[in-house]
This record gives C-alpha cells, sequence and structure tokens, in this order.
C-alpha cells in the first residue's frame, strides 16, 4: 500500500490500483507512521508528498518486494513453472530497437510474466541493478562496477551520421582532417553512445566547432536530419532513415568503433525463472541476428 501511495502520489488512486477503499489505504498509511514514529507523507487536498523518511522507506520497500518477487520465482522453480515479475532496465538503444521483438516472443511463451521495463541510460541502468530495482540490465558498451556480473550477448557497430546535403554526403570515406571543426550532435553523458562518441573525439584528435546535447536517440536523429550537424550512433538505429535518404552513412578511414550489449547482474544474486528465461531469450534473437 505504501509504494503504491508513494508512486500514485494520491491515496485514492492508489486505493483504485488495490481495489481497496480510500479510507482503508490512509488508515495503513497512519498505522505505518506510528509503527516507525515518524511522519511518512505529507498529505494535501490535491496530492501526496513524501517526506525525507517516506523517501527512505519507499526504496527499502521497492527492494522486499522484489526480494519477496525473486522468493516467489525461486518456488516456482521447484514446479518449473515460468511466472512472477520481471524488472528489466535496459539502455536506450537495445530498450527501443531490440527488446519489443524479444519480449513480444517472450510473452507468448510465458504469458504468466508480469513485465515491467525500465529503458534509461547505462548508468543508470547499473544503479538499478545495483540497487536491486532491475532484475536484469541490459546494457551498451562496457562496465568496471566491481559488485556486478558482465555478461556480453551481441556486438553493436557505431556509424558516423550525416545529414543528406552535408558537404560530407558526398564522400563514402572521410579522413581525420575531414571530420575537423564539425558540429557535433551528442547524447547527454552517462549514456553508453555518449562514451564512445567522446571516445573518438579524443583518439582523432578532433576539435569541435560546437555541440548540441539531447537525451535521446530519437533527437540526436532528428537533429542531425534537421542539419544541425553530425553524430555517430549504432547502426542498428538508423536503418529507416539511411534506406529514406533522410541521412548518409560516412565511413572513418582506418577507424572504427565496435561495442558490447551485455547483460548486467549483481554478483552473488540468484537467477529466478523468468530471469532466466528471458536471458536465453535475448541470446537466442541474438545468434539468429549474427547469422543475418
Amino acid at each position: 500500500m505504501f509504494v503504491a501511495v508513494a508512486e500514485q502520489r494520491h491515496f485514492s488512486k492508489a486505493a483504485e490500483l488495490l481495489h481497496l477503499s480510500q479510507p482503508a489505504v490512509s488508515m495503513k498509511i497512519r498505522s505505518l507512521e506510528k509503527e516507525f514514529g515518524v511522519k511518512l507523507v505529507e498529505r494535501s487536498s490535491k496530492m501526496v508528498r513524501l517526506t525525507r523518511s517516506g523517501e527512505i522507506l519507499y526504496k527499502h520497500a521497492k527492494q522486499i518486494l522484489r526480494e519477496y518477487e525473486i522468493a516467489r520465482q525461486e518456488m516456482d522453480e521447484l514446479s518449473h513453472t515460468v511466472t512472477g515479475a520481471l524488472h528489466i532496465g535496459s539502455s536506450f538503444t537495445i530498450g527501443e530497437y531490440l527488446l519489443p521483438e524479444i519480449l513480444a516472443d517472450y510473452a507468448r511463451q510465458y504469458p504468466k510474466v508480469d513485465i515491467e521495463v525500465t529503458i534509461s541510460n547505462t548508468d543508470e541502468v547499473k544503479k538499478g541493478v545495483q540497487t536491486n530495482l532491475f532484475d536484469i540490465g541490459l546494457i551498451e558498451g562496457h562496465a568496471s562496477e566491481k559488485d556486478l556480473n558482465i555478461e556480453p550477448f551481441m556486438e553493436d557497430q557505431l556509424i558516423l551520421v550525416v545529414p543528406a546535403k552535408h558537404p560530407l554526403s558526398q564522400t563514402r570515406t572521410a579522413d581525420q582532417e575531414a571530420l575537423q571543426n564539425q558540429t557535433w550532435i551528442f547524447r547527454e553523458h552517462g549514456s553508453g553512445t555518449r562514451t564512445y562518441s567522446d571516445e573518438l573525439i579524443k583518439q582523432l584528435g578532433l576539435a569541435v566547432s560546437k555541440s548540441f546535447t539531447f537525451s535521446s536517440t530519437q533527437g540526436v536523429k532528428a537533429a542531425v536530419i534537421s542539419g544541425l550537424g553530425i553524430s555517430q550512433l549504432s547502426g542498428l538505429t538508423v536503418k529507416k532513415e539511411l534506406e529514406a535518404g533522410e541521412l548518409k552513412a560516412i565511413q572513418m578511414k582506418d577507424y572504427q568503433q565496435i561495442r558490447p550489449f551485455s547483460f548486467v547482474k549483481r554478483k552473488q544474486a540468484g537467477t529466478a525463472n523468468a530471469a532466466a528465461a528471458f536471458m536465453e531469450k535475448v541470446r537466442a534473437f541474438a545468434r539468429i541476428h549474427a547469422g543475418e
């Protein structure tokens, strides 16, 4: 009840979600406040706001509920049944361009699993796994956190894209000199794609005339298409735009970047049936994709 109130920011909405009466939910929250001896929520006629104590309880309550789901799934494993809840954290490229197809197949085979997906940048996904908010994470690039296990499942090539009418669009290959003093469109810091873009700029010693930062791949693509600048993006994300002639892919002379797509899990954490079955679906998808 407390998690529902915290997330809905409203007693009546939480009650509706839980199929309970609003007074029953209010009474339970007051009982919880009495038990802890602190005020957990600030009440108003329009919405509920968590106090600092409420924020602490919310963080731990989410972890408690996650552990409950893991326990239930582990018990389901005894009967080889794939049920329960599966909470996935995914970086943007994987979450927007690969995950929908994978989950459609997964949901058909395992209809009793409740799936929740959070799409964020790579750094946020790793934090979500570390704090037990996600059962499994899918990230771009590398990770060095000592409390996480990393398992690559697929490779992704990053390519340089320019507007259709950009001077560089007239050539198939650009050298270091041609890329000097360009306007670049970047993803935000913390993004796996941004890490590789920064690496490209550094390794080639490129001077950047001006740059713009967007928090989504769609924003970056739209900015490049409109002629705002050039960018480096996953080849998976620009297939349609390249086929439509809205973007032009340019090879970089003597330089290419291939990054891994990886699972990320907490070390020493068990893998419930739902998560294990999902990981196998991802591996199968990657094998098919590699054979294309």
